[in-house]
This record gives structure tokens, sequence and C-alpha cells, in this order.
């Protein structure tokens, strides 16, 4: 699970240990990463200091994943980066980071995790995507680019490593409570809660292994009008 320590990330890792899954987390804060191990059972959770976008980074943490728990057999990629500015307003910095994180980070990730989960013989590639990969908004041309890059990933993997009995998902949530938003809001009821996006996870997870829901939209049910 990359970026498992706050929000969206923590809400899966606590869904899926909670229905007896052994559990990687990663982030670049130590100290969230802390609190997060923290919170459950010793044994179910170990957390890896690492940043996807380095590729070297993502690496160590399948590599870490599978010496921990004897193997990898899926992998949630949550982490994410929102810069939300104008283009003639971005820094090139600011674009970089958007992209790096939020779609080559993936890309490492998934590279570096393929070969595991095909020797499993089976596995799972959740990523976590964004309505904004499909509805672009002004001030959201990074982010908005690096979701709609990430969607047009995922359709591909999915159909490279279908028959190698390796399922691949995308989730593009609207508005969620949590810190991550465009001028915070993480208290509004109206909004997606964690929670509902890792049910989404475990339901994908458990699935019937004939199926496969590869590309699943949610939204708020009554946001403001």
């Amino acid at each position: 699970m990359t970026g498992g320590s706050r929000g969206i990330g923590l809400a899966i890792a606590t869904a899926l240990i909670a229905r007896g899954a052994h559990v990687v987390i990663t982030g670049r804060d130590q100290r969230h990463l802390d609190a997060a191990v923290a919170r459950f059972a010793p044994g179910s959770i170990a957390a890896v200091r690492a940043d996807v976008a380095k590729p070297d980074e993502a690496a160590t943490a399948m590599t870490a994943a599978v010496d921990r728990f004897r193997g990898l057999d899926v992998l949630v990629n949550n982490a994410g980066v929102g810069r939300f500015a104008n283009v003639a307003d971005m820094t090139v910095a600011e674009w970089q980071n958007v992209i790096d994180t939020n779609l080559s980070g993936v890309f490492f990730s998934c590279a570096a995790a393929l070969p595991h989960l095909k020797r499993r013989g089976a596995g799972w590639i959740i990523n976590i995507s964004s309505l904004a990969g499909k509805n672009p908004f002004v001030g959201g041309a990074a982010y908005c680019a690096s979701k709609a890059g990430l969607n047009a990933f995922s359709e591909a993997l999915m159909q490279e490593v279908r028959h190698d009995n390796i399922r691949v998902s995308y989730i593009m949530p609207g508005s969620v409570a949590t810190e991550f938003g465009r001028g915070g809001g993480a208290q509004a009821e109206w909004k997606i809660a964690p929670e509902d996006i890792a049910d989404v996870v475990v339901d994908l997870v458990t699935f019937p292994p004939r199926s496969l829901p590869s590309r699943i939209e949610i939204r708020p049910s009554r946001p403001p009008k």
C-alpha cells in the first residue's frame, strides 16, 4: 500500500487488516508512519519510509513487503499529491512533483511488484485515481493530467497482465473527506468518507475470480446544490 499512513490509504489498511490481511504501508514522513503502525496489533502491519516517485525507493518498498510477509498478493497505489494552480502560475518543480508521484510513482511501483505477483500466479493491482482524471477543472491542470494518465495506464496494464491472472482496477473518487482536498473541508458531511473507498477495495479483492470490475467511479450521493 503506497501512501498508507493517512487518509484513504490508512482507511484501506484498516479495512484489510480487519479482514485478516497483513499490510505494508509506505510514506515519506516517518512520524505519520509510526503513528499509523501504532494503531494496529503487532505483526499485522509494517511501514517502509519511501518516496515512490523515486524508482529505487519504490522497488525497495516492494521487496520489503515480500520479505516481511513472504509474498505479495495485492498492490494498492494510493500515494498522491495535489498542487493546484493555473498553468501560468505553476513552477516546473510543482508540475514534476505531481506527475512524478501520481503517475510515474505508480509505474515504478507496478514494475517492481509485477515479478512478485507473477511468481504467485495471481494478484491484484488497485490504483486510486480520481474523477478529476475525466473532469478537468481550472487550477487543476497538473493534477487532472496525472490522473487522466493514470486511468490510461491502468487500462493498458489491465490488458497486459489479465492472462497472468493478475487483475487491475482503478477507483475514481469524487470529493473525499480528507485533508488532501482543495481548500480543506475534511469534515464536510456530504463528502465521501475514506472508509467508503476502503469498502470498495475490500469488495474488489474478494470479488469472484471470473470477473473484473476494471473501473469504478464513486461520488458523493448528495453534494451541495
